[in-house]
């Protein structure tokens, strides 16, 4: 028999709460729109201001690493031509994202940075980031993780690696972007993937419903959704177009008030980290059928323990429907009693009763009845 007990800390988000934010929030009007953009995007900023529910701006900054001025040595293959072109490339960009800083906090938006991080030399890029957006307390730094493809992508490691070296540096860790298939992949992993997965989320999906999505391992929603690009957005039909910008510009909403998106602006610190799934593996010690007993043992290192999810399963074969119910008994009454249900299959001959949780400071026992209507 297996046990899973999903456990969380405190006074955990109750998933049959409805989340705002995650169904069209950008027709809400109170609530916050970003704009993000890369050299290439057209922006006519008189306009765009007129606007006035755009209340940031985040602009591409790094890009990997740079080439090299004197364009010497080895370059991937490209030519010494290809290398002055890619640097004289760079130095605009580098003017523009100057340009556009200044434009952008005259008129009070709020401005932020983000990273194209490409695959190796995450201590490189990461200082490369901090020499090019020169941030200032007050701005956002964001790693952009495109996918998982190592050989594309900046791997997940190698982030990590990124993020805790702009934290050394700068005294915060920048917020993370990427898609859904990302996201989802260091939720799933994330004991794999700890630093990542308590990175604010800058949210990537083109839908206008996420009600599915959250909570999603450490996040219980997104920093910041990104929802219209020029993959859904053209001339006929488009989920938010700012003034001033063309089709292929990224648009962004906060689930909060400018004020208040404001306050939490610059983020820089972890989100908290929710215990993993604690799954117990039981072994029938003695007896059969309706008469057979498992124990399993774990530690509970943790407290307050609050239960959300039990479930249990039986190997022994085909079985019936049946509610199984049991509980968390503190022994030293230091919390009050809490339940756990759930519904699964209990097989005809594997009628169980699991029990057991302790460590040395607190002993909890967990018992499962299993009442088999198997004939």
């Amino acid at each position: 028999m297996i046990l899973r007990l999903a456990t969380f800390l405190g006074l955990a988000f109750a998933a049959t709460i409805a989340r705002a934010g995650e169904l069209e929030p950008w027709k809400t009007k109170s609530n916050a729109i970003v704009v993000d953009a890369y050299e290439m995007n057209s922006i006519d900023w008189e306009t765009m201001l007129s606007d006035k529910r755009v209340s940031g701006f985040i602009a591409k900054a790094s890009d990997g690493l740079p080439e090299s001025f004197s364009c010497t040595g080895d370059h991937n293959g490209d030519t010494f031509a290809h290398c002055k072109t890619m640097w004289r490339k760079y130095a605009v960009s580098r003017e523009l994202y100057q340009t556009r800083r200044m434009i952008a906090r005259s008129h009070k938006l709020l401005w932020g940075a983000y990273h194209l991080a490409r695959p190796g030399n995450p201590v490189d890029q990461a200082n490369h980031f901090l020499d090019y957006a020169e941030p200032r307390d007050d701005e956002l730094m964001v790693l952009d993780v495109e996918g998982l493809d190592p050989d594309k992508y900046m791997s997940l490691e190698d982030a990590a690696v990124f993020a805790g070296h702009i934290k050394t540096r700068t005294g915060r860790y920048p917020i993370l972007y990427t898609n859904h298939i990302t996201a989802k992949y260091i939720a799933t992993h994330r004991a794999k993937h700890r630093l990542l997965s308590r990175l604010p989320l800058w949210y990537a999906r083109y839908k206008p419903d996420i009600r599915q999505v959250f909570p999603m391992g450490n996040w219980e929603s997104y920093a910041l959704w990104q929802f219209s690009s020029g993959i859904n957005c053209g001339k006929r039909r488009c989920p938010y177009r700012v003034p001033g910008t063309l089709d292929d510009i990224d648009v962004n909403v906060a689930a909060m008030s400018p004020l208040a998106l404001k306050a939490i602006w610059a983020q820089g610190a972890l989100l908290p980290e929710k215990p993993l799934p604690l799954i117990l593996v039981a072994k029938v010690e003695e007896g059969t059928g309706a008469r057979a007993t498992a124990r399993a043992t774990a530690t509970i290192e943790q407290a307050p323990l609050l239960v959300s999810r039990a479930e249990a399963t039986g190997g022994a074969g085909s079985g019936v429907d049946s509610m199984v119910t049991g509980s968390i008994d503190f022994a030293r009454q230091e919390r009050a009693l809490h339940v756990a249900t759930a519904a699964d299959d209990v097989t005809r001959r594997g009628c169980a009763e699991a029990a057991a949780l302790t460590d040395s400071l607190r002993r909890v026992a967990v018992k499962l009845p299993l009442c088999s209507n198997a004939q």
